[in-house]
């Protein structure tokens, strides 16, 4: 029980400050090589830190247990949006300044569309899952693209600011970058596992800590990174970091688990988990894009985020308890 203990408090403190180094070594990467932060936010950030899901998904595939792999991507594509977009927010209402940003937001909501239609015969085969690896390879094109042709916009010429004060070299923004990226899987890692330490000790079943601790346990190095992100007023990393986080969840994490045992029973998941990620991600369209003439996150809608999370988790826990 200590040791659980121990590694929940040292693997926040290693999260908090490798998320920090984390976030300024990609910056300065970013910036080094001439790109928008945006594109180290989806493909380095957002892709990096879904990580988690990826290996907790590829593991679950191979023990025969790949239905796990479906709840984990979804849940933490519910969790990014409806607990960390929503927590971040409410702490600090999110501007959304950057062009190519609103042109990926659209894609994640396609994205979403087509999840759906894999889910409608009742089964992920290898197929299925093959194409969605092929999907996540012409988004991370399409984003390179898009982020290539993006000059001027508002994302970049705000890190370049931040770079030019907090000089960096190219060598040290891509070693602060994988060390943190490495610590932060680490550390995400080790607070999962105390976290399911002491709710097996404490006799809470199995499924409850799947749906809670270990959607939110792989979702932290994303939490982790957003919070540095909003307070270095990186508000477009923040949303860029969800965004693509995602897209690798929706497409690689299901794709790969798909390709190593065909996911079958997901009518649960397409009737219960999917219209609430559908929501919450046509909501942040909504939001980011702005629906009022400027994409803004204020705190009002913060708090909705927040709280379709809170119900929808608290429905969960009543139908296993009440079970």
């Amino acid at each position: 029980m200590l040791m659980a203990i121990a590694a929940i408090v040292v693997g926040l403190i290693i999260l908090v400050w490798s998320a920090d180094r984390f976030v300024d070594g990609a910056a300065a990467t970013a910036n080094h090589l001439g790109v928008p932060t945006l594109l180290i936010g989806m493909l380095v950030i957002g892709f990096g830190t879904s990580a988690p899901e990826l290996m907790v998904s590829a593991l679950a595939a191979g023990q025969g247990n790949p239905g796990l792999a479906l709840g984990n991507a979804y849940g933490s594509n519910i969790t990014n949006i409806g607990l960390i977009l929503g927590f971040v927010a409410l702490m600090s209402p999110l501007a959304v300044h950057s062009q190519v940003l609103k042109q990926e937001l659209p894609l994640l909501g396609l994205v979403t569309l087509i999840s759906a239609w894999f889910l409608l015969d009742g089964e992920i085969s290898r197929l299925d899952a093959t194409i969605l690896i092929v999907l996540l390879l012409v988004v991370m094109g399409f984003s390179i693209w898009r982020a290539r042709q993006g000059n001027g916009d508002a994302l970049g010429m705000n890190t370049e600011q931040d770079i030019s004060e907090n000089a960096m070299s190219l060598k040290a923004g891509v070693i602060w970058t994988l060390v943190g990226l490495a610590l932060l899987i680490v550390s995400s890692r080790m607070l999962v596992w105390g976290a399911v330490y002491i709710a097996q000790t404490f006799g809470v079943s199995d499924l409850i800590i799947g749906l809670t601790v270990v959607a939110v346990g792989t979702s932290l190095p994303e939490l982790a990174s957003s919070i540095s992100a909003v307070r270095k007023n990186e508000h477009d990393l923040v949303l860029g970091n969800v965004v693509g986080s995602n897209l690798f969840n929706t497409l690689g994490v299901v794709g790969l688990a798909g390709v190593i045992a065909p996911i079958s029973s997901v009518s649960e998941a397409l009737y219960r988990d999917w219209p609430v990620m559908a929501a919450l991600t046509l909501a942040v369209v909504i939001f980011g894009i702005g629906w009022r003439g400027q994409g803004r996150i204020n705190r009002f809608e913060a708090a909705a985020l927040l709280m379709a999370y809170l119900v929808y988790t608290g429905y969960l826990i009543y139908t296993v308890i009440s079970a």
